[in-house]
């Protein structure tokens, strides 16, 4: 049976800058908010969720896909570490 992943708060920063940033990570600070400052739209938001169930091989509900959860690398890695950390049910793990 597969497990839930940890994911390194770098790579996610790795994932932002070379996916939306072209490798310039000038200006990006870990609370920087990728909606208000349109490093990311809600298009680029698909991709970021798809980089985290894959790394994480956790499949998130819709109702997950909040600024409040992933509109920073901040805001990310709470999401992550209080639902991998404690899981609540919204969160499975991806089925082969």
């Amino acid at each position: 049976m597969s497990e839930i992943q940890q994911i390194d708060p770098g790579t996610i920063r790795d994932f932002i800058v070379e996916t939306f940033l072209f490798g310039d990570a000038s200006g990006l600070s870990d609370s920087t908010s990728f909606m208000e400052t349109g490093i990311i739209d809600s298009l680029g938001i698909l991709k970021v969720t798809d980089f985290i169930e894959h790394s994480c091989n956790i499949k998130l509900s819709p109702e997950q896909f909040v600024p409040e959860n992933l509109d920073s690398i901040d805001n990310i890695v709470r999401f992550l570490n209080r639902n991998i950390a404690q899981p609540t049910g919204e969160m499975s793990v991806k089925s082969g």
